[in-house]
């Protein structure tokens, strides 16, 4: 392989290594982020800096939202929720941990208490009950389209050895066939170099013969 050929594929694995750095490395972080956060504090839903990444599980907001979609959220108080707003609460009438995103379609005050109605904009009916001011979670903002399945591997074990394990294989590799390089690199440079000596030797001797005769 020539110089200009080694320089080449150096340039090609460095930029492949800076892509899935970029993408893999911020992804990996928040999904460490996420983990640590729901084991230390079960009550809360893990977010960084009150932004909470939510996985869709159905078409119930179809088409503003899609199943396997990933969609971000942030905190709010539910004085700040307006009509038309699509949250994202605990289910009124789920098990306590089940998070639905729906759009909010009346804002309820009684007695003091905030609540609100909602439905799902792919529904044909409001949702039962109303969702009470303590089940709300955040406010919809976005979402990154089927990010969520990417998300839901990326939790898995296998998802941990692909995204974890083959970055680091192909860094070590990477590693590893760039030491491999430039050491034959610098041995065909001493081999050249004696080369170089030998024949300026033998041109030496070449002269020192005539001048003898």
């Amino acid at each position: 392989m020539t110089k200009k050929e080694t320089f080449v594929t150096h340039k090609v694995l460095t930029v492949i290594g800076s892509i899935l750095c970029t993408i893999l490395l911020p992804i990996l972080i928040i999904n460490l982020t996420l983990i640590i956060k729901s084991f230390t504090n079960k009550e809360e839903v893990p977010s960084v800096g009150g932004y909470l990444p939510l996985i869709v599980l159905t078409d119930s907001m179809a088409p503003k939202i899609d199943s396997g979609d990933l969609i971000i959220c942030h905190t709010i108080k539910a004085e700040d929720v307006k009509e038309r707003d699509i949250i994202a609460f605990f289910d009124p009438e789920g098990n306590g941990t089940s998070i639905v995103t729906h759009r909010v379609v009346e804002v309820i005050k009684e007695d003091g208490k905030i609540s609100f109605r909602t439905k799902g904009d792919n529904n044909n009916t409001e949702d039962t009950k109303p969702v009470p001011a303590e089940n709300l979670v955040g406010i919809y903002k976005t979402r990154i389209v089927g990010a969520g399945h990417v998300a839901m591997f990326m939790q898995s074990t296998p998802g941990l050895l692909v995204c974890v394990g083959v970055p680091i294989v192909m860094i070590v590799g990477y590693d590893m066939f760039r030491r491999k390089q430039y050491e034959k690199s610098k041995e065909e440079d001493n081999a050249a170099l004696l080369e170089e000596l030998k024949a300026l030797r033998a041109e030496k001797a070449a002269k020192e013969n005539e001048k003898a005769e």
